[in-house]
């Protein structure tokens, strides 16, 4: 029964590009330890206004550390993001683990550690791309790195699209 475990690797991996931006507020708020409400940066707010971003007030929100809100250029905030996103999938990671100790059906078992897996993948991916965007930070010239995440955006595009899709036609599964 691949199907939960491939829905889980697709939704961690279109989770790490796009910064958790569908995942409870609590959810990393929690994690950030800050104090709200905190006025957010322009960069912030145009971020958060993209047409990507699902949920503008989990965006804004979750980048209202003051940390992220005194970034002052784009790969800046985007470093922080992913370090914000590496954060939450080390405490989901977390919870898993302590589910996995609980007994249950060694058929939920495998597809826990499925997702353990994948949320290990996750962490590794946002720190990589914390590690890309500090290279673009410092003008390292890497054409075929850019390509590789423009294939990565489409990739990740495709994967959220079929998640979705599969969300729609098992609603009662999500």
């Amino acid at each position: 029964m691949a199907y939960p475990n491939q829905l889980c690797l697709v939704l961690v991996i279109f989770l790490s590009i796009f910064s958790l931006s569908s995942l409870p507020t609590s959810a990393i708020i929690s994690k950030a330890n800050v104090s709200l409400p905190i006025p957010s940066s322009q960069l912030v707010e145009i971020l958060c206004n993209r047409k990507a971003i699902q949920h503008r007030r989990f965006c804004l929100k979750a980048l209202s550390t003051p940390k992220v809100i005194t970034a002052l250029e784009t790969t800046q905030l985007g470093t922080l993001i992913m370090k914000l996103g590496a954060a939450n999938a080390k405490a989901t990671l977390n919870v898993y683990n302590v589910i996995i100790k609980k007994p249950g059906s060694p058929q939920a078992l495998k597809a826990l550690n499925c997702c353990v897996e994948a949320y290990r993948y996750a962490i590794l991916s946002f720190e990589m791309v914390s590690s890309e965007l500090e290279l673009i930070n410092a003008k390292v010239q890497a054409p075929r790195i850019l390509a590789g995440n423009r294939f990565m955006k489409y990739y990740v595009s495709m994967g959220y699209e079929i998640t979705s899709t599969l969300e729609l036609e098992n609603p009662n599964e999500y």
